[in-house]
């Protein structure tokens, strides 16, 4: 039996975090927690400069320039784990030696075994690990999968889900070298079919039921280590769902307003994601922004990433994560289900070497 981690804090008291990594997804991270009621954020870790100061000037107590070294110090409830894949084992065993509860950006590892290890290792320690797969939290998808669950559409023989982003080399032309660790495949865990990839196979499986992998292909628009489009078949067997799945990480010129696109075509109806965004927007963004302001003079909860939904559902996947470790339940979305995203994504990785097809036809985005 694992040991029971003793709880350091009281309803009534702050539940102390750290983040451990506070580049791009880190500061998102952080900001979430900072606005928070009943979180505390007493620190932060990064090995760039200039992240600690973003994260100074955010308003965290103490900064590191070593997340080991923040671990080993502050007295934490929780930390989050926003750093590069390949130090993600490491930090889950620093925060299981210290008895912290541990939520991690995906992808939670670069494989099922260094998965597999991870979550032997906090099983050991008695401590809880969650997963930043957000797309189940934005409200498009939470739309699509309540008219899917209310039966609006029937039986649903086939969907589609397509998701796409910017490439780590930015838009054309690249005037500067990106980091090195996202164009290194063993650094990340692969290319951009475990960059975005591994959150669709979540949301699928999140509607779907348990998924198998029929087929897939890699394909490469630029000259670089690893993919930056994968297209791959799944099938439901619960469900009796077909489901195609593509992703790219593209150099784009302009990259599209919505980036992930889902399709049911039920026997009765049809229902996309799209019929859940808001009519305009950049309009709704704007209010929203607007209503924050006047917040501060009423006195009334900001609505905190109103402005990005994208941002928001990030905020209400660590509030989830936070709320379930302070009530000893199991987080919403734990350890299982990041191995989970990573089994789906090497057996697709398996089916493309086995086609031996490298080149694809990149499928047209509509606007």
């Amino acid at each position: 039996m694992p040991p029971t981690v003793l709880r350091r804090w009281t309803d009534s008291s702050a539940f102390e975090l750290g983040v451990l990594g506070v580049g791009n997804i880190g500061m998102v991270h952080l900001k979430s927690a900072l606005s928070m009621p009943g979180v505390e954020v007493v620190a932060a870790a990064d090995a760039v400069p200039e992240n600690r100061d973003r994260a100074d000037r955010a308003g965290v107590a103490r900064t590191y320039d070593d997340y080991t070294t923040l671990l080993e110090h502050e007295d934490l409830d929780a930390a989050v784990v926003a750093l590069p894949p390949f130090l993600h084992a490491d930090a889950v065993e620093r925060a299981a030696e210290e008895g912290v509860d541990v939520f991690v950006e995906k992808p939670l590892a670069r494989s099922t075994e260094e998965a597999d290890r991870m979550l032997e290792t906090a099983r050991e320690a008695g401590i809880a690990v969650g997963v930043d797969h957000t797309l189940r939290y934005q409200p498009d998808m939470v739309g699509v999968k309540d008219e899917y669950d209310e039966g609006s559409v029937g039986h649903v023989p086939y969907a589609s889900i397509t998701r796409l982003n910017d490439h780590p080399l930015g838009k054309p032309p690249a005037d500067e070298a990106p980091p090195e660790w996202p164009m290194d495949p063993d650094a990340a865990g692969g290319g951009s079919l475990v960059e975005l990839g591994v959150h669709c196979f979540d949301l699928l499986e999140w509607l779907f039921g348990d998924l198998e992998v029929r087929d897939a292909t890699m394909g490469r628009t630029l000259d670089i280590p690893a993919e930056d489009a994968a297209t791959v078949l799944l099938r439901a067997p619960e469900t009796e769902t077909t489901i195609t799945l593509h992703c790219g990480t593209y150099q784009w010129e302009q990259l599209p307003e919505v980036n992930t696109r889902l399709r049911l075509e039920g026997v009765t109806g049809t229902v996309s994601n799209r019929d859940h965004l808001r009519d305009n927007f950049y309009a709704g963004a704007a209010k929203s922004a607007l209503s924050n302001v006047a917040s501060r003079f009423t006195g009334d909860e900001p609505d905190v990433f109103g402005p990005a939904f994208y941002l928001q559902a990030h905020y209400d996947a660590l509030e989830d994560f936070c709320e379930a470790v302070r009530n000893d339940e199991r987080p919403p979305v734990d350890g299982a289900d990041g191995r989970r995203t990573l089994e789906l994504a090497e057996a697709a990785y398996e089916l493309a070497a086995e086609s031996d097809d490298a080149d694809i036809e990149t499928p047209e985005v509509m606007p």
